[in-house]
C-alpha cells in the first residue's frame, strides 16, 4: 500500500472489486519499502517521498500511517465481508498487535 491522496477510497474500492468476483483464501497487506541500494539505483525517485522511517531492512512508510492503512482495510474486510484471514507483510510484532491481528494464527502469502 502507498498513502497516495484518497488512498482509503482507492484501496476500499479495490477490496470491493475483488469480493465482487470471488472470496480470497487469504489477503496479505503490505506497504511500500525501499532498500537503499534500490533507491540509489532508481532514475525516478518520486516514490521515495513516502518513505520516512529507517529500519534494518531499509526505508519504509512511517508507523502511524502504516497503522492507519492496515487498520482501515482490516476493519473494512471484517465489517463488510466478515473476513479476517488477513496477514501483514514484513511487519513488526508491534504493528500486528496495533492492528489487532494475532501473528501466530495467520500466515503471510509468501509462507507455505
Amino acid at each position: 500500500m502507498v498513502p497516495i491522496k484518497d488512498w482509503s477510497k482507492h484501496y476500499t474500492h479495490l477490496i470491493d472489486s475483488i469480493f465482487e468476483k470471488f472470496v480470497p483464501e487469504r489477503i496479505t497487506l503490505g506497504s511500500l519499502r525501499g532498500l537503499q541500494s534500490t533507491i540509489n539505483g532508481c532514475a525516478d525517485k518520486s516514490w521515495v517521498l513516502y518513505l520516512s522511517e529507517s529500519s534494518n531492512w531499509g526505508k519504509k512508510i512511517d508507523t502511524e500511517t502504516r497503522h492507519e492503512m492496515y487498520s482501515t482495510m482490516y476493519e473494512h474486510l471484517s465489517n463488510r465481508y466478515d473476513y479476517e484471514n488477513v496477514a501483514l507483510c514484513k511487519e513488526t510484532i508491534q504493528m500486528w498487535k496495533m492492528v489487532g491481528i494475532d501473528y501466530r494464527k495467520i500466515r503471510c502469502n509468501c509462507v507455505w
